[in-house]
């Protein structure tokens, strides 16, 4: 991106020793350093606490500590519904951010994309169904369609790269279009619901779901979506990808998987012509086009 526009800069990845200073600094924390988490577009940190407990620690630029509380508050809910989901330890105001400690859950990221680890996170996904009925305060998420997001879903890398990129923006904000443009529901709904994000145990099993600084009341289909599109973007086994496409035919209607597809494709093609190579522009755009129907 242009120089004379940093707001399109990629998006800053954690300063691990930075962020443990300012938080021993700003709160009694008195956090330990233990080294970087793998993986993660942004960043996460692992640290230890004086009493020996392990923590995760992550940033939310742009997120006030109140949507972090709510957050919190949220994850309690479903953990008391048996759902492997981390406690929020500590939410620390420091400059320029608000850092989060939450819970080291047991596991790791699974070694490779597979029909197993597929099928088991579209099974759990389905157990966010309605966990949110009775919190008409957290708002459905915004989709982006009409307007930019914060740092993420910016339609201004679109509008500039070329002319392919410029006639996915136009169709994505067409889809925007109306009042059916917006997600309704009352599920849990993990908005950056990709493998990178689940842990595993030994036996293969599902033990943690992590990186919900992306949460809303709504429609838990969406994760779904977000999901087949990390599959295109991890070249993951075509069977698979096949399979979780058959799921979205069978169990999301036309039109509201049209308005999810246009949401996931301006996230992901905005993130790769900001984050990633021309090559891998191009293969992002061709997948997006697969359900674009323009």
């Amino acid at each position: 991106m242009p120089d004379d526009h940093p707001e399109l800069a990629p998006v800053r990845r954690l300063d691990p020793a930075h962020l443990v200073a300012l938080v021993n600094e700003h709160t009694d924390a008195g956090l330990t350093l233990l080294g970087p988490a793998p993986g993660g577009e942004v960043g996460a940190a692992f640290v230890r606490w004086p009493d020996g407990r392990d923590g995760v620690l992550t940033m939310g630029p742009g997120s006030s500590a109140d949507v972090l509380r709510t957050t919190a508050e949220i994850l309690a809910t479903a953990r008391a519904q048996g759902l492997p989901v981390p406690a929020y330890d500590l939410i620390a105001e420091v400059p320029d951010a608000v850092a989060i400690v939450q819970e080291r859950l047991p596991g790791s990221p699974p070694a490779r994309v597979d029909r197993a680890v597929v099928e088991a996170m579209v099974e759990l996904n389905e157990r966010f169904a309605g966990l949110l009925a009775d919190r008409p305060d957290v708002e459905p998420p915004d989709l982006y369609l009409r307007h930019s997001g914060p740092g993420f879903c910016l339609h201004e890398p679109l509008a500039r790269y070329d002319d392919r990129t410029r006639r996915l923006l136009a169709w994505i904000r067409e889809v925007g279009v109306g009042d059916g443009a917006r997600m309704t529901g009352d599920d849990l709904v993990h908005l950056d619901f990709n493998v990178g994000n689940v842990l595993v145990d030994g036996a293969g099993g599902i033990s943690g779901i992590v990186d919900w600084d992306g949460i809303g009341r709504g429609d838990r289909r969406f994760g779904l979506v977000t999901l087949r599109f990390d599959v295109a973007s991890r070249n993951g086994d075509p069977d698979t990808a096949r399979w979780l496409d058959d799921v979205l035919d069978r169990t999301i209607e036309p039109e509201t998987l049209r308005l999810y597809w246009a949401a996931m494709s301006l996230r992901m093609v905005d993130w790769m012509i900001r984050h990633y190579s021309a090559a891998e522009v191009d293969l992002m755009l061709d997948f997006a086009r697969t359900r674009a129907d323009y």
